[in-house]
């Protein structure tokens, strides 16, 4: 019975969305309390979990859209968007843009969560459209299936390697066995899967995707510092995941770097780095900046209540007990443990949404055959995290922030992002079990 009400509550969210045209905030909320008064929650936990979903979602990730967009428009505003693209293209060849991308995803969505590196990189990306005049998912969807692996079976990301300690597994031979899977799932769902999407309309908010305007600019800043502007958040981030490296825990140096090193406090040091890098130092007072600081958070709004608003879908989904059920229902069946931790991780990131909950809830109902001695723990966790990545749609927050920032239709985000997502996930199974019978 759970599993007919969430596909019921889903069937409602689209027919709100797409027939009625309710406005998407409005439609997601309808929906998480109709589904959980379906579930028997009552009236004050419904409340209270939509409350905690949207808190939860918004907290950290306020900030981190505030800022993320107001670096993105700094940059372009001062040209660096402009001389990064040029570069980009001189380097790689207009040809090899998307190649570009995947291999920029890959490298720097290793320290970062998702959320964090779509909101720094997704820039470069419209950048790179912009002025190269390509069509935006083609160039994007590398970058994201880059982004989406990493996230979800690659240690050191913090997802994978919590499912790693889970299942005791040994991280630098998960690390190794992941680049193998890795690979061929991110250029199969990235530059070969973004060929496709090359006529999907995309209307990205104005905000992300500003006209390329430098009449009154009389040369570009150099490549360099335009660089290092864009890339500074993500240099802080690397430094706060990796300084356990070089310096002991209780380290003065290590609580700083891990300070500086947190996305929000990074992104906030980045953007007023673009305040003197494109504003101050090209003749601009702190005055004049603070319109395109104004404009900048105008634009995440809507984007923002949007994804917040999923955010109490998902909660309700977790707290009315659905996880619970998928395990119970799910732990009898007789398969191979690899496709059965895939299965299980997969059907609960399906019905609730979150890629997080899904891979260590799974692992949780997993941990009992690992510790048996009957298959590969290191296999384990790349089968656990390719499940988890399985058929994002409207209860992932991350389906949500990618139909804003592109400006797609449903139909189309169902086209582009959730078959990526299900690309991604299906080849990394495969991968999985070929290194399973390789190594029998």
């Amino acid at each position: 019975m759970p599993l007919i009400i969430v596909i019921l509550g889903v069937a409602l969210l689209l027919l709100l969305v797409t027939v009625v045209r309710l406005n998407t905030i409005f439609s997601l909320l309808i929906t998480s309390i109709a589904v959980g008064f379906a579930m028997n929650m009552n009236a004050m936990d419904i409340l209270k979990s939509v409350e905690t979903g949207v808190s939860s979602t918004m907290g950290q990730l306020a900030l981190l859209l505030a800022f993320g967009s107001l670096l993105g428009k700094l940059m372009a505003e001062g040209g660096a968007a402009e001389k990064i693209t040029t570069v980009l293209t001189a380097v790689f060849g207009r040809k090899n843009l998307p190649w570009a991308m995947v291999l920029t995803g890959f490298l720097v969505g290793i320290p970062l969560f998702y959320n964090v590196g779509f909101i720094v990189l997704v820039p470069f990306v419209f950048m790179v459209c912009a002025s190269n005049k390509m069509p935006l998912l083609y160039v994007a969807m590398p970058l994201l299936a880059a982004l989406s692996v990493t996230h979800g079976y690659l240690p050191p990301h913090p997802g994978a390697t919590a499912i790693a300690l889970a299942y005791n597994a040994d991280i630098g031979l998960t690390m190794a066995y992941g680049v193998v899977v890795a690979i061929p799932a991110i250029i199969i769902g990235g530059p070969l899967f973004g060929r496709m999407l090359k006529r999907i309309p995309t209307n990205p908010p104005a905000e992300f995707f500003p006209e390329q305007n430098q009449a009154d600019r009389e040369e570009l800043p150099g490549f360099a510092i335009s660089i290092f502007t864009g890339l500074f958040p993500i240099i802080l981030i690397a430094f706060g995941s990796f300084a356990h490296l070089l310096f002991p825990e209780g380290s003065s140096w290590l609580t700083a770097l891990r300070f500086l090193g947190d996305p929000v406090v990074a992104l906030m040091i980045a953007s007023l780095v673009a305040m003197y890098t494109m504003g101050i130092r090209q003749g601009k007072s702190l005055r004049e900046q603070s319109a395109s600081v104004e404009e900048a958070i105008r634009g995440i709004m809507m984007i923002l209540f949007i994804i917040a608003a999923s955010g109490a879908f998902k909660q309700i989904l977790v707290d009315s007990g659905v996880a619970n059920y998928i395990a119970d229902l799910t732990a009898d069946l007789s398969l191979s443990p690899l496709v059965l931790a895939w299965l299980i991780a997969g059907i609960i990131r399906l019905v609730i949404g979150s890629a997080s909950v899904a891979g260590l809830t799974a692992a949780g109902i997993m941990l009992p055959i690992v510790q048996a001695g009957d298959v590969t723990p290191e296999l384990m966790v790349l089968a656990t995290g390719a499940g988890s990545l399985m058929f994002s749609h409207v209860n992932d927050p991350g389906f949500w922030m990618f139909k804003s920032y592109f400006g797609v239709s449903m139909k189309d985000t169902f086209r582009s992002w959730t078959v990526m997502e299900t690309l991604v996930s299906v080849i990394g199974l495969i991968g999985v079990l070929i290194l399973h019978g390789l190594g029998h």
